[in-house]
């Protein structure tokens, strides 16, 4: 087999050869945007999901139909401890420029970006803990690229929940203006900081009272609802939420076969039903078996025999950059309590049975149980582990792994 043909791309947010299993979500979100062009109201999308279920490509298909439509689009991508001021308008400022060119009125598009731009220079400072005992604050030198001056008045208060209703109110009557809509995309939405989550919620509420031509596409982890919900009590009513979970072994096989299929290549269906149980299904892993097995099998159709032979080699890609590499993010008293984790996440309470194809979610007393700690001991621990995203608490009193087969990995590992 040519190595150089080879078709499968397993990769962060890199979009697969064949975007399988995912047309319900498409068709979803383009019902979306015919329902907003024709002034129908309708709900932003939160897309939830474990690593490597490809939300990240996903979302960038979505901003791709948006594009198609011809909306002004912008996409931030969430880190812990930062403020939304600076990527919201940064991804504002792109979709506005989008649709510039078809606005009658140019001092209309001026006058926004007057006020983006007093919107995102009004959070620019530098934080009290950074500066020196009783010096003044100071702004830095970040600027926003606009090229107009900052107007006063509007999306300037200095409380992010008042001048984000304010902007994207702004935003949605410059896109009605040219008869579209705005599309925000925010990758790891789990990551937004509660005052910022508040703030997103309460401008989603009024864009939606209004039916105004802007919504918020986020992608995050299982327990973003509950961040969501957390912020404001009615954000359950307030988004449509889309579960992103593995694929089926139908869409699995597609995503296996069709781009083969292209080169000309074929599987034997017992080379399939090796693949599937090697990768349970998750699109991350789909391609990464795919393309070990492409590498290694001598001609097509592609054997039981090849994926054998090919299976060490994925394995041991994944537990470098998918596995390895968050492993070693945390400290040992982490990976003590991801051990923990890992042990009693392979028993179903129910049947007493070992499973390997999944991890369950864990009570937290049970993990202290195991190490024979107090459970306040090991909130630190967790608290880290869920900061640095490597678990997550869907429900009160329990964790669970925001990485598929992590806790199979852990159980190979030496102690």
């Amino acid at each position: 087999m040519d190595p150089v043909r080879n078709p499968y791309a397993p990769g962060a947010g890199q979009r697969p050869p064949e975007l399988a299993g995912r047309g319900r979500e498409l068709d979803v979100f383009d019902i979306v945007l015919e329902r907003i062009a024709r002034g129908r109201p309708e709900r932003s999308l939160m897309l939830t999901g474990l690593r490597g279920v490809g939300k990240t490509v996903l979302l960038n298909t979505l901003r791709s139909q948006a594009i198609g439509r011809l909306w002004g689009t912008g996409k931030i991508e969430a880190r812990p401890d930062q403020s939304l001021r600076r990527p919201v308008a940064a991804a504002l400022h792109m979709a506005v420029r989008e649709l510039a060119p078809r606005h009658r009125a140019p001092e209309r598009i001026d006058a926004f970006l007057g006020v983006l731009k007093a919107f995102a220079q009004r959070g620019v400072s530098v934080p009290a803990g950074r500066r020196a005992a009783g010096a003044p604050r100071l702004r830095d030198r970040w600027q926003p690229g606009i090229d107009v001056p900052a107007t006063s008045g509007r999306a300037d208060s200095g409380d992010i929940e008042i001048d984000l209703v304010e902007l994207l109110t702004d935003a949605a009557s410059v896109a009605a203006d040219v008869g579209t809509g705005i599309a925000v995309f925010i990758d790891e939405m789990q990551d937004v900081g509660p005052e910022d989550v508040s703030a997103l919620c309460a401008a989603c509420h009024e864009l939606s009272q209004l039916g105004a031509p802007l919504i918020v596409v986020g992608a995050g982890l299982p327990h973003l609802p509950a961040v969501l919900s957390a912020a404001k009590s009615y954000s359950e009513r307030l988004y449509r939420y889309q579960r992103i979970d593995r694929l089926d072994r139908i869409a699995a096989d597609q995503a296996l076969c069709a781009p083969a299929a292209r080169e000309e290549v074929e599987y034997e269906p017992k080379a399939l039903d090796l693949l599937y149980e090697s990768s349970g299904g998750y699109p991350y892993f789909v391609q990464a078996y795919g393309k070990a097995t492409w590498d290694h099998a001598p001609r097509s159709p592609i054997t039981a025999a090849d994926v054998r032979v090919a299976a060490p080699e994925a394995e041991a890609e994944l537990a470098v950059g998918f596995f390895g590499s968050r492993f070693e993010r945390a400290t040992p008293a982490e990976r003590e309590y991801m051990r923990a984790m890992a042990t009693l996440s392979r028993v179903d309470a129910d049947v007493g049975e070992a499973r390997d194809d999944m991890d369950a979610a864990v009570p937290t007393a049970e993990i202290a149980r195991a190490l024979d700690r107090k459970p306040a001991s090991l909130s630190p621990a967790r608290d880290a582990l869920i900061k640095k995203g490597l678990i997550y608490s869907g429900e009160r009193g329990t964790v669970a792994f925001t990485v598929p087969h992590f806790g199979r990995y852990l159980r190979t590992q030496p102690g």
